[in-house]
């Protein structure tokens, strides 16, 4: 730690905060107006236009170095950068400034890209993620002014939500300008309104597409349904031999842990989740195991005619693209290779099936002694008023593998803003607004307290 500070005075930086908090909300709500959409479809021009609007947010919270970077077929990333004093430590400051497609307009009770505040919450697609983790890094920058002791780099992508694809590249190219000793990735969650969070675990991702051909071509389903079997057919016969009697994946070969004891209670998990009255749950153990600890299999998209393309007609051919979240610990290459054999040994009437991967992703687990992790327990403690708890997220970040390739000695610490009730990447995404403004604090007391000779600790 370095030798440049002192303990934050927390009630004072409090104070300053909320002065400041007003015009934080509203550089938010301009840069959530900006639909910087990263998917293909659409226009990428909107991401230069957020990539700009975040470097002047920088330049404008104290950071004169602050470049717009990519490299060949990347989307525009923002990097700032200002030393710290002599022997202090250099913190990295992650977050992302493009969104997740809106979806259909009419699922948003507001239109997603004009911020609407309704009940201490804040409306828009890219409120909470990550357009508020962007926000926070900037209300702590202002906040600390030229009392910032630690060096800083500031790295705010444009690609996170279509997987990061040029990450390694780009850490690659830039990698002595993006180095630090403490990596803020302010892109999770919290435990619940009230209940701050420090992610510890993430499941790693691997996704692909199976294919399952039973005839050369379409055929009269009149002539030759009965001893013929589709392809839809085995394909649903195949997706079936995935989960046991109660749900629990039927995948030799993948492994499973278990999490931290907290208490999530049932009823709790079906509002957050939006799950129907009478869907029973799946799967076994404890509801926080089964989301954070243990692999899931999801199919999210089937090619094949629809209902209203629909002929009397064998379907010779299906595609599916299924998405399996996988714990902590397991490589993603073993995990591909594990749902291939399944696939071809569950393939029924002999089928011919093929199996292709697409994106993979590393789980992480954190290390989460020593004191990084003291302050920042200290640091949420003092802006909530209760100790956090450490929490796993279902999801996955990959790119946290590759950071912790490139910089081994570095420690990571998974932040956020975000709510059970946010609904990132879905329709009305919202931002708690309180919860937001304890988060701004916790980041600067945590800067602060980085920078000081006796870092505090949540025992003190």
């Amino acid at each position: 730690m370095s030798q440049h500070s002192r303990t934050p005075d927390v009630e004072a930086l409090r104070l300053r905060l909320s002065e400041l908090m007003p015009g934080v909300r509203a550089d938010l709500e301009r840069l959530v107006r900006i639909p910087s959409v990263s998917a293909d479809a659409f226009d990428q021009s909107t991401l230069e236009v957020s990539a700009e609007a975040v470097a002047e947010l920088l330049r404008g919270a104290g950071i004169d170095d602050v470049e717009i970077l990519r490299v060949e077929g990347g989307r525009p990333a923002v990097v700032g950068r200002r030393p710290g004093p002599e022997g202090a430590p250099t913190v990295m400051l992650y977050a992302h400034h493009d969104v997740q497609p809106p979806g259909g307009e009419q699922h948003w009770q507001t239109p997603a890209f004009e911020p609407t505040e309704r009940d201490g919450r804040l409306y828009a697609r890219g409120a909470a993620d990550d357009k508020a983790g962007v926000m926070a890094h900037v209300a702590a920058l202002r906040l600390l002014g030229d009392e910032l002791g630690v060096g800083l780099v500031v790295f705010v992508e444009g690609e996170e939500e279509i997987g990061s694809p040029t990450f390694t590249p780009f850490l690659n190219e830039y990698r002595e300008r993006l180095a630090a000793d403490v990596i803020v990735v302010a892109d999770s969650a919290n435990w619940k309104i009230g209940v701050p969070g420090l992610t510890t675990t993430l499941r790693g991702l691997v996704d692909g597409t199976i294919t399952v051909r039973t005839l050369g071509h379409a055929v009269h389903s009149g002539m030759y349904g009965g001893p013929v079997p589709d392809a839809m057919m085995a394909t649903t016969r195949l997706l079936n031999s995935f989960w046991t009697e109660d749900g629990t994946l039927a995948i030799a070969g993948l492994k499973s842990g278990e999490s931290d004891p907290l208490d999530y209670p049932e009823a709790d998990f079906r509002a957050d989740s939006g799950l129907l009255e009478g869907v029973e749950l799946i799967g076994a153990g404890s509801l926080t195991s089964r989301i954070w600890t243990r692999p899931a299999l999801s199919i999210i998209g089937i090619d094949a005619p629809t209902v209203a393309q629909a002929s009397n007609t064998l379907i010779p051919e299906v595609r599916v693209k299924f998405s399996m979240r996988i714990a902590p610990g397991q490589d993603p290459a073993e995990a591909f290779t594990a749902i291939e054999a399944h696939v071809r040994a569950n393939a029924p009437f002999g089928a011919q099936v093929q199996v292709a991967q697409g994106e993979a992703g590393h789980a992480f687990q954190a290390d989460v002694s020593g004191p990084v992790y003291d302050v920042a327990r200290w640091a949420m403690e003092q802006a909530w008023g209760t100790a956090p708890v450490g929490i796993g997220i279902g999801g996955s970040i990959p790119f946290i593998a590759d950071l912790l390739e490139v910089y081994p000695k570095a420690t990571v610490l998974l932040t956020g803003v975000e709510d059970p009730d946010s609904r990132a990447h879905g329709a009305n995404e919202s931002l708690h607004l309180a919860e937001f403004e304890r988060a701004c604090l916790a980041e600067a007391l945590m800067l602060t307290a980085l920078g000081s000779p006796t870092p505090p600790n949540s025992e003190n």
